[in-house]
C-alpha cells in the first residue's frame, strides 16, 4: 500500500494510492495515520480494504508527511563510501547517529526555507524507514520485521552551522522547513529488499544526486538494529539512513541553494519530491 496524508497543514486527512494511482479517502476506516496505525495487524486490516469503493478525492490535494505524531526524527551520516569522501570525512566503523528536530517535518512538495543568515544550504536524498512496533536490542536478522515502511527523505542541511557552529551536527540539520517526508508511506510488503533501490536528486531540472541502496555502508537491517541498541524505537519514528555523493558541499566549488532554486528527487518505488527555495520569514 502506498498511505497518504492529505489537505492543509494541520488538517491533513488519511487517504491511500490506489493501484490506478487515484487518491483515496480513508477517513471512514481511520481517523488518521499514526503510530497505533503501522503495526502489522493494523496495516493488515488496511490493506483488505476494496480500494475501489472508498473514496475518490478530486483534485490536487498537498500531501502532507504520510505518518502523523512522529517521535523521533533519526538520521545516520556518512553511510555511503563515495558520500564521506566527496565530504573529505573517514569512512565510519559504526552509524553515525544524529536528530533531526521533529519541527523541521513537512509535506514532500512543501517549500524549503532558507535559515536566517544562511549560505550554505544543501540538499541530500535518502531513504526513509519508519518504525511500526517497539524495537530495544532487536538483532539485526529480526531488524526489518520491526519497520511498517518506507518513503523518500530530504535531509536538508546547513553546513556552515552543521560543521563550523562547534560541536553537533543538529543545529545545521534541525532548521524549520528541512525535513521533507513523503509523498507517501509504502508498505513493507512491497519493498521487499530496500537495499536495491535507487536514488535521484535533480537541481534546477540538472541531475547531481545519483545513487543506489546497495552502497550503503551499512544497510536498512543494520542501523534499525543499531540504534535499537542506544535508543528505544516506537511506532511511528522515522529514520533517514544517509546520502549518496553528490551533494554541493562536495562539488569544486562547493554549489549551495539559493532562492528560487528548485530541487526534484526520488527513491525508486517510493515517490518524488519538489520544494522550491524560499527566503526566510518569520
Amino acid at each position: 500500500m502506498k498511505l497518504v496524508r492529505y489537505g492543509n497543514p494541520g488538517k491533513e486527512k488519511p487517504g491511500l494510492i490506489d493501484n490506478d494511482g487515484k487518491l483515496r479517502d480513508l477517513s471512514a476506516v481511520v481517523k488518521d495515520l499514526g503510530p497505533e496505525q503501522l503495526g502489522d495487524a493494523a496495516l493488515a486490516k488496511l490493506g483488505k480494504l476494496k480500494t475501489d469503493k472508498l473514496p475518490l478525492v478530486r483534485g490536487k490535494p498537498r500531501l502532507g508527511t504520510p505518518v502523523a505524531q512522529i517521535g523521533k526524527f533519526i538520521a545516520i551520516g556518512l553511510n555511503y563510501a563515495d558520500h564521506a569522501a566527496e565530504s573529505g570525512a573517514p569512512i565510519p566503523k559504526e552509524p553515525i547517529i544524529f536528530m533531526k528536530a521533529t519541527s523541521c517535518i513537512q509535506g514532500a512538495n512543501d517549500p524549503v526555507m532558507l535559515p536566517k543568515g544562511s549560505v550554505k544550504t544543501d540538499w541530500e536524498v535518502e531513504l526513509g524507514l519508519v518504525i511500526g512496533k517497539t524495537a530495544r536490542h532487536v538483532s539485526q536478522k529480526e531488524a526489518l520485521d520491526f519497520v511498517a515502511g518506507y518513503c523518500t527523505v530530504n535531509d536538508v542541511s546547513e553546513r556552515e552551522f552543521q560543521m563550523e557552529r562547534g560541536g553537533t551536527w543538529d543545529k545545521g540539520k534541525g532548521c524549520d522547513t528541512f525535513g521533507p517526508i513523503g509523498p507517501w508511506l509504502v508498505t513493507r510488503d512491497e519493498v521487499p529488499n530496500p537495499q536495491r533501490l535507487g536514488l535521484w536528486l535533480d537541481l534546477n531540472g540538472k541531475r547531481v544526486q545519483t545513487g543506489t541502496t546497495r552502497n550503503m555502508i551499512f544497510g536498512v537491517a543494520k542501523i534499525v538494529s543499531y540504534v535499537s541498541q542506544f535508543i528505544t524505537l516506537m511506532p511511528g519514528d522515522v529514520i533517514c539512513t544517509g546520502t549518496p555523493p553528490g551533494v554541493g558541499l562536495g562539488m569544486k566549488p562547493p554549489l549551495y541553494l539559493k532562492k528560487g532554486d528548485v530541487m526534484t528527487l526520488g527513491v525508486e518505488g517510493l515517490g518524488e519530491q519538489r520544494q522550491e527555495v524560499i527566503a526566510f520569514k518569520r
